[in-house]
């Protein structure tokens, strides 16, 4: 069986992401945590949660949220995979940066094609813990 804890952060698409990210700070007071460039990927804090921006060339039909992050405790990968696995979803792995750090991730969709991530236990700090 898996626990959700909370949720871990959410991640929206945005055409303009100056403008989006202006709105989650000066607007509902988020605060800036780090742009990973990579992906690229703008994050931001709020409480123990995280609100990432992603930018996209033009508005996605339909698709706005990218994906919403679960945490997961207690954290057992491979009773997580097979519990999946028994019920028909196919599952990614991955480690990836979340509230609380880097750390596994389980990555699935529900039955809408919603993309989901179950969040293990952070292996490194976040670069602006909260407090």
């Amino acid at each position: 069986m898996i626990q959700i804890q909370n949720i871990d952060h959410v991640v929206f698409r945005v055409t303009d992401l100056e403008r989006a990210a202006r709105f989650y700070t000066d607007v509902l007071g988020a605060q800036f945590e780090q742009f990973q460039e990579h992906v690229p990927l703008y994050q931001l804090r709020v409480g123990t949660s995280l609100i990432d921006l992603v930018p996209v060339a033009e508005k996605p039909a339909g698709h706005n949220v990218d994906h919403v992050c679960f945490r997961v405790s207690p954290w057992d990968e491979k009773a997580i995979l097979a519990h999946l696995f028994g019920h028909g979803i196919l599952a990614e792995v991955g480690n990836r940066y979340g509230a609380d750090g880097a750390g596994p991730s389980i990555y699935l969709e529900d039955p809408e094609g919603n993309r989901l991530e179950l969040k293990g236990p952070s292996t490194s700090p976040p670069v602006n813990a909260p407090g």
